[in-house]
């Protein structure tokens, strides 16, 4: 491909952005690990750890939660989904 067309080609694409499926996954995944970190944190004596043999399982959920959802949104950044943009053939007939 000689630089022309290359050049060509980058005239012609573009990435997703916000419209990135791994952006919304990862933040909404970011969230409940948020919601579920925060919640474990607060709720360490209850009668419902002391079921699940002293393991805080919302603490737990909610950091791997976190580390995939930004996982996700650092993927997404890194290799960026590129869109062709198309000719409108019939704007000129």
């Amino acid at each position: 491909m000689s630089d022309s067309e290359k050049a060509a080609f980058e005239q012609r694409t573009h990435t997703a952005g916000a419209f990135d499926i791994r952006n919304v996954i990862g933040g909404l995944m970011a969230v409940y690990g948020v919601i579920l970190t925060v919640t474990g944190l607060f709720t360490e004596s209850t009668p419902e750890v002391a079921y699940a043999d002293d393991y805080n399982s919302n603490l737990i959920a909610g950091i791997v939660l976190l580390v995939v959802g930004v996982g996700f949104v650092v993927w997404a950044r890194l290799r960026p989904v590129v869109v062709p943009v198309q000719k409108d053939d019939t704007a000129g007939r």
